[in-house]
C-alpha cells in the first residue's frame, strides 16, 4: 500500500470516529449565511452594471462601456476554478472554518472596494482596473465558497438530516439572488433610475459589504469540524503536524508542509468526472431559466419579459420548496433517487414543455415552476453528495475543482451561447442544450453508488 493510500484510509477511518454532535444549528447558520452573501454579491454586480458602467469604464458609447463592465463579470467566472484549488487547498489543510472565513472575508472586501472606487473621470484607467481586480478577488473566493460549505456541512450535519442541511445551506444561494433583486428595486424606488446612475448604485455594494462582514462575524464563531480535527490528528500521529485553526496563535514553528493532494485526486478521477457532469446538468438549466428565459420566451412569442420575470418569482418559491422537500426525502430514501428523479424530469421534460409553451398550449408560469421544481431536487443533495465521494484530506479541492470548472464552462457561457444561437436563427434548438446536459448528469449518476463514498455512519 502506498503512502497516499494509507493517508486516504486514515482519513476515512477518522471520519466515522468523530461524528459531530455540537451546535448543528449554529454550524448550519454559518454555512448558509455565506451562501447568501456569495449569491448576492455575485448577482448585484450584473444587475447594477448598466448603472455604473458609464461612471467607472472608458468608452465612446454607453454600449462599449457596458460591454467592458460585463467583461469584468466574465473574468470573475474564469478565475473560479483557480480559487477552488488555491483556497480549497487551504480549507483542506488549515481547517473548514479557516476556509469559510477567508472566502466570505474576500467577498466582503471586494464589495466594499466596489462601493468606494473613484470614477473614471477622477482616476482614469485605475478605476476599471480596480473594478476588475475586485471581481477577480470575488471570483477566487466564490470558486471556493461552495466546496468549503459542502465539506463543512458534510462533516457537521447530524446523521439523518445531512441532506436537509445541504438543501438549507444551498438554499442560501437562492435567497441571496432574490435579495439582490429586492435591493435593486428598493434603490430604484427611493432614488429613481437617474439617481441610481448618479451614484446610488454604490449603496448596493455597501449593503453587500456589510452583509459579508456580518457573515464573517458569524463564521468566526463557528466550531471547527470534528471530522477535520480527527483527520489532521491522524496525520500528526503519522508524523505530520496538524494545521492551526483560523486565527489561532501558536507561537510555534510552522507545521510541516502538507502532502500534495494530486495523487489522491488522480485516484478519484472518475468521481471528479461525475461531479463535473452533475454540476454541468444543474448549472445549465439554472442559467437558462433564471438568466436567459425572459429573452427566450419573448423571442419565441410566448410571453413578454415582464411576464416571464414575474413568473420567475413563483419559480423561485417552487425551487426552494423542492430543495427542502428533496433534502428530507434524500435523508429517508437516499440521495441518488432524488438526484436522478430531478435530472430525468429535466432530460425528458424540458423540450416538450418549452415546445408546448412556444405554441401557446402551456403558460410560461407553469413551465417556469415545473423546470425550477425539477432543478431543486438535484440542487438539494448535490453539495453533500459530492462531498461524501472524497476523503476529508482533499474534500474541498475535490468538490471545488470540477464544480467551478463546470459552472465556468456551462454557466458563464450560457447567455452568450443563447444569443449566438438566436442571432443565427437557431433559437428553437436552445432547449436541447439543458436537456442534453441533464441527460449526461443522469447517466453519470450511475457511475457511483449511494454508499461507496466517505460518508458517516448512520447515513
Amino acid at each position: 500500500m502506498t503512502s497516499t493510500e494509507q493517508a486516504g484510509r486514515a482519513a476515512v477511518v477518522a471520519t466515522p470516529a468523530a461524528a459531530p454532535a455540537r451546535r448543528p444549528r449554529g454550524e448550519l447558520a454559518a454555512a448558509t449565511v455565506g451562501s447568501v452573501v456569495e449569491a448576492y454579491d455575485w448577482t448585484i454586480y450584473g444587475i447594477l452594471a448598466p448603472y455604473f458602467a458609464e461612471a467607472l469604464f472608458p468608452g465612446t458609447s454607453p454600449t462599449t462601456r457596458l460591454i467592458a463592465a460585463y467583461l469584468g463579470f466574465a473574468l470573475g467566472f474564469l478565475v473560479r476554478p483557480l480559487g477552488s484549488v488555491l483556497i480549497g487547498r487551504l480549507t483542506d489543510t488549515r481547517g473548514r472554518r479557516y476556509g469559510l472565513t477567508l472566502t466570505v472575508g474576500l467577498i466582503a472586501a471586494g464589495s466594499l472596494l466596489l462601493a468606494v472606487v473613484p470614477g473614471y473621470a477622477s482616476i482614469g484607467l485605475a478605476a476599471p482596473l480596480l473594478v476588475v481586480g475586485a471581481r477577480l478577488v470575488q471570483g477566487l473566493s466564490v470558486g471556493a465558497e461552495n466546496p468549503s460549505v459542502a465539506a463543512y456541512v458534510t462533516e457537521t450535519a447530524p446523521a439523518g438530516r445531512r441532506y436537509l442541511y445541504s438543501a438549507v445551506s444551498y438554499g442560501g444561494v437562492v435567497l441571496g439572488s432574490a435579495l439582490s433583486f429586492i435591493v435593486m428595486n428598493v434603490l430604484l424606488a427611493v432614488f429613481g433610475e437617474s439617481g441610481v446612475e448618479d451614484g446610488a448604485w454604490r449603496y448596493g455594494f455597501v449593503f453587500g459589504g456589510l452583509l459579508g462582514l456580518t457573515a464573517l462575524w458569524i463564521r468566526r464563531g463557528a466550531a471547527e469540524c470534528a471530522v477535520f480535527t480527527a483527520a489532521t490528528a491522524g496525520g500528526a500521529a503519522q508524523g505530520a503536524a496538524p494545521p492551526a485553526e483560523a486565527g489561532e496563535e501558536t507561537g510555534a514553528a510552522p507545521p510541516a508542509r502538507a502532502a500534495s493532494p494530486w495523487p489522491v485526486l488522480r485516484a478519484h478521477l472518475g468521481r471528479l468526472a461525475v461531479v463535473f457532469a452533475i454540476t454541468s446538468g444543474a448549472t445549465t438549466t439554472f442559467y437558462f431559466v433564471t438568466v436567459d428565459f425572459p429573452s427566450y420566451a419573448e423571442s419565441a412569442g410566448a410571453a413578454g419579459k415582464e411576464e416571464t420575470s414575474a413568473a420567475l418569482l413563483l419559480g423561485m418559491v417552487a425551487l426552494l420548496a423542492a430543495m427542502l422537500g428533496g433534502g428530507r426525502a434524500a435523508d429517508r430514501f437516499g440521495a441518488l433517487p432524488v438526484l436522478r428523479l430531478g435530472f430525468a424530469g429535466l432530460a425528458l421534460g424540458t423540450v416538450p414543455l418549452l415546445l408546448a409553451m412556444d405554441s401557446g398550449r402551456v403558460p410560461v408560469q407553469l413551465v417556469t415552476v415545473v423546470l425550477l421544481f425539477l432543478l431543486g431536487l438535484p440542487l438539494a443533495v448535490s453539495n453533500v453528495f459530492a462531498g461524501q465521494l472524497f476523503p476529508p484530506a482533499v474534500r474541498a479541492v475535490a468538490v471545488g475543482l470540477p464544480t467551478a470548472a463546470a459552472i465556468s464552462l456551462f454557466g458563464g457561457t450560457f447567455p452568450m451561447l443563447a444569443e449566438l444561437l438566436r442571432s443565427a436563427g437557431l433559437g428553437a434548438w436552445l432547449p436541447w442544450w439543458p436537456a442534453l446536459t441533464a441527460a449526461a448528469a443522469l447517466a453519470a449518476s450511475w457511475a457511483v453508488h449511494e454508499h461507496a463514498g466517505h460518508e458517516h455512519p448512520g447515513h
